[in-house]
């Protein structure tokens, strides 16, 4: 059909086309056929009247014409090509084009007839290249620069020109002086940016990481100093209050840094078991008193038999929480906060055809709004840190960062889709928990195992102090080190230091093993804290040890022996959470 509309007479003139093509049947077979096309023009140069007599042609018939049926196959290979093809000549016209480049340019490129010049299927900022490129033909010149350009009416399409240069001109065709090959480079393009965000993330990640580590060590320093001059001050003194009020910003700057670890998928989960309609259930109250004096509805529509999955209960709450209260935000008119789920097979997965998606059986969770949308520019800086939409004061910028953070370190996928005007929906995707068989004796062998240290202890009143237990603190940041060990002090505990991992095992070999407990921090210079583990267990292979640290514990467990015990504490702590921890190790 492209090709019969690009044939076009001249203004009151008539015109006659042979055309030998392949039709497809309803079956998918090919059809051999030639079309007999003539159609008039008014003066004015209107489509006129036009018949059209479709033949059946056998696949070695010769044309009207008395072409060679080597003529006929490369025509018939010219028009059903999936490349676009066109020939120009030196000017820059095109001469002839096949039936793909019809198709990929319409209107923009010329009918049979017409005179159209090359530079209009590119964009206005790429003809110059362009230009270059067919004036390199013109001059026969080989390994010419492709072009790369945007479609002119459809900024989301991209093409790549192959310009090559005709070094001996045919008899029918004198003029001709260079054959162009387009081929639609937009799926490469979105890949390629696809992939490009996806390193960018992950840059960000690192950085994100890095910096908490180093703030996580300045906020331990802070917390513990002021944990100790609240245990000397009383209630009446003048600084009490402030320093309750250090104490009380240090927790603040530390959500910040748990913000920033979720971000970089480095910090600690408690993945559990857990069933999404029960945990969904219980924060349904809460995110309804978020919405109250707004006029946002609420409505939750749970899928049934919903399959279980494994993720950490109190960070899955957090990223709900977050979601509402950006939903809540972008319905300042009202309207309906929407959260489904229901369970996805790996059969609808596939479906979907999203690239970043594995196939394999996932539980959704949607939560859809119907507010003012994200504009398409910014949808690709979602989730990156820092970056918000809302007035100075209402957003760190965070939330989202540490949705995404939290469900990618639990093994899951968030799809956004918006539309301006109409609403937003994430889809969370998360693994189908299947359960593995484990007898209960081996499971209480494993309790503290990597990746599954013992959680932090409660703030329960227990025995903190140390009845005289020997503990070997190993730390590179001093101020932490320094502070660490006078707590430890205060509960009674005699406390040895080290600034790394090698200075530890000395110090270990001078006080010949008598020691009740190692805590040391993961990553020092020299030796980190999982190599000084190992060394400690080839000599010493019942030692108590506990790492700290402000990276997730699976972070580093992995590059553990399997079945190395440890007792593990997140930074940053507090006097009471740092007890605690090496009190209950050394009674379990």
């Amino acid at each position: 059909m492209t090709r019969i509309q690009a044939i076009q007479p001249e203004a009151g003139q008539s015109r006659t086309e042979t055309l030998d093509l392949d039709f497809r049947k309803v079956g998918g077979q090919s059809l051999p056929v030639r079309i007999v096309h003539r159609v008039s023009a008014t003066k004015d140069g209107a489509p006129g009247e036009s018949r059209t007599i479709v033949l059946a042609r056998q696949r070695d018939e010769s044309s009207a014409e008395g072409d060679s049926s080597a003529a006929q196959r490369f025509n018939r290979f010219f028009n059903n090509t999936p490349m676009a093809i066109a020939s120009v000549d030196g000017e820059g016209r095109i001469l002839r084009t096949n039936t793909q480049f019809l198709k990929l340019f319409g209107g923009l490129a010329p009918r049979d007839g017409d005179e159209a010049r090359l530079d209009r299927i590119v964009q206005e900022g790429d003809r110059a290249r362009l230009g270059e490129a067919l004036a390199a033909a013109k001059d026969r010149k080989v390994d010419i620069e492709p072009v790369d350009s945007r479609h002119p009416a459809d900024e989301g399409r991209a093409f790549r020109f192959y310009v090559n240069a005709v070094i001996d001109q045919a008899d029918e065709a004198p003029e001709e002086a260079a054959i162009v090959y387009a081929v639609e480079t937009t799926q490469q393009k979105a890949l390629e940016s696809q992939m490009a965000q996806t390193q960018k993330m992950n840059a960000v990640g690192t950085l994100a990481g890095g910096i908490a580590h180093d703030f996580n060590n300045v906020l331990t320093a802070i917390m513990l100093s002021a944990d100790h001059l609240l245990l000397q001050a009383r209630q009446s003194d003048s600084t009490f209050a402030d320093l309750m009020e250090i104490k009380r910003n240090a927790n603040r700057a530390a959500v910040l840094v748990r913000q920033l670890l979720a971000f970089s998928r480095k910090q600690t989960l408690r993945p559990a078991v857990i069933n999404l309609t029960d945990a969904i259930g219980d924060l349904r109250m809460l995110v309804a008193r978020m919405l109250s004096g707004t006029k946002v509805k609420l409505d939750v529509d749970f899928g049934r038999d919903l399959w279980p999955v494994k993720t950490d209960l109190s960070q899955f709450e957090q990223v709900v929480v977050n979601l509402a209260v950006n939903a809540r935000d972008a319905m300042p008119e009202g309207g309906t906060l929407t959260i489904r789920t229901r369970n996805m097979p790996a059969a609808d997965v596939s479906a979907l055809g999203h690239r970043d998606l594995p196939v394999e059986d996932f539980v959704l969770v949607d939560v859809a709004d119907t507010g003012t949308g994200i504009p398409p520019e910014i949808m690709d800086k979602i989730f990156e840190p820092f970056f918000t939409t809302k007035e100075v004061g209402k957003g760190t910028g965070l939330g989202l960062s540490m949705v995404y953070g939290i469900i990618k370190q639990s093994g899951g996928y968030v799809v956004p889709e918006s539309e301006v005007g109409k609403g937003t929906v994430f889809h969370i995707f998360l693994p189908r928990h299947a359960a593995a068989e484990q007898p209960q004796a081996e499971a209480a062998e494993t309790a503290l195992t990597a990746g599954e240290s013992k959680p932090l202890p409660a703030e329960t009143e227990i025995d903190l102090t140390g009845k005289s237990a020997v503990v070997l603190l190993v730390e590179d940041e001093e101020a932490v080190r320094r502070g660490g060990k006078r707590m430890l002090e205060t509960r009674g505990y005699t406390v040895h230091e080290a600034g790394s991992g090698v200075e530890a095992l000395d110090i270990l070999d001078e006080l010949d093993g008598q020691v009740d407990i190692v805590v040391s921090d993961v990553v020092m210079p020299e030796m980190d804290g999982p190599t000084l583990l190992g060394e400690i267990r080839k000599k010493w292979p019942d030692m108590k040890f506990i790492f700290v640290s402000g990276f997730a514990e699976d972070a580093f467990a992995r590059n553990l022996p399997e079945g190395s015990k440890f007792g593990f504490l997140p930074k940053p702590f507090s006097l009471k959470q740092l007890a605690s921890t090496v009190r209950e190790m050394l009674d379990g």
